[in-house]
């Protein structure tokens, strides 16, 4: 597969990218909105039509106190995955999620990623057009690192080691794959892609690794797992690095999706086993078959300029 970039995907990138301004809510602009009104009509089969979802009707179900703590997931959760989520979201465990955080945040803690990252895994990656989905564990928890999506930093912060590892990987599938320049570690062009870069917990409390784990997201982000596994009824590819990742992916439907399994790429352990994998060709061997030559294989090019990688 040539790693070149298509146009295609450039101006669906540049078409995702969020207009900077004050509020949240302004930030992003108003979400599209995922109802009879905006069917899709991709002939791609691998971007088939979202659920119909009437979010107005949903907030009407909402009490004040769910709508505060709810603002993030209301104004930032792409519909897509809000229309399947939205149970979870109400839930008393997530609302206690939520709750947590609010009081971290009140106490002076800074929390990364910033807040309008949490969920930008979301937006670069709708439900609909997910065709492989990487696992990781914690965010990044240092300053300019961690904007929502595993494995990824933004310029100028260098790749971190797993992610060059990754890179190494990527060089034995695809000889001519080149890293990004200036030591990159951005991978929004693969989250536009249909690349889901989900993490086990979203938030983490500045320079303290696993602070927020047990507080709620493994349950929800488990529930994001399960609905890839539910509604991506054509199959996508879940890479399952490490014990932990592998434990997420335990109920997937083998039937349906491709599970890839393999030591972490970590450097304390990607030695055993993580550079041989070849998981990046036997993805796009399987979204061939799957979706055909065209519409299946993932491009794992990241050399695009910033203005189009939606930094």
């Amino acid at each position: 597969m040539s790693l070149k970039r298509k146009a295609a995907d450039a101006v669906v990138a540049e078409a995702k990218k969020p207009k900077a301004n004050g509020s949240i809510t302004s930030f992003f602009g108003p979400p599209k909105s995922v109802t009879s009104s905006t069917t899709a009509t991709s002939t791609d089969p691998a971007k088939a039509a979202p659920s119909k979802f009437d979010k107005e009707k949903w907030l009407g179900t909402l009490s004040d106190e769910q709508k505060d703590l709810l603002k993030l997931e209301i104004d930032t959760l792409h519909e897509s995955w809000l229309a399947h989520l939205k149970e979870e979201i109400t839930t008393p465990e997530f609302l206690n999620l939520k709750r947590f955080i609010k009081k971290e945040r009140d106490a002076g803690k800074t929390i990364f990623p910033p807040e309008k990252d949490i969920y930008s895994w979301s937006r670069h990656t709708p439900l609909n057009t997910v065709k492989a989905v990487i696992l990781g564990q914690d965010p990044y928890h240092n300053h300019n690192q961690a904007h929502g999506l595993c494995f990824s930093v933004r310029p100028p912060t260098p790749a971190p080691p797993s992610l060059k590892n990754m890179y190494i990987a990527l060089k034995k599938d695809y000889p001519s794959f080149e890293a990004p320049p200036n030591k990159g570690g951005l991978l929004t062009p693969w989250a536009d892609r249909g690349v889901l870069l989900l993490n086990t917990c979203l938030t983490v409390r500045a320079h303290e690794a696993n602070s927020h784990s047990g507080k709620g997201w493994e349950r929800f982000t488990q529930k994001v797992i399960d609905t890839v596994n539910r509604v991506r009824s054509n199959g996508v590819v879940f890479l399952a690095w490490g014990n932990p990742a592998q434990g997420r992916v335990k109920t997937i439907n083998a039937q349906k999706h491709l599970v890839l399994k393999s030591v972490h790429p970590s450097p304390l352990s990607a030695s055993r086993g993580f550079f041989d994998c070849g998981h990046f060709k036997k993805a796009n061997e399987w979204l061939k078959q799957r979706y055909g030559e065209e519409a299946g294989p993932i491009d794992w090019n990241l050399n695009v300029p910033p203005e189009k990688a939606g930094v």
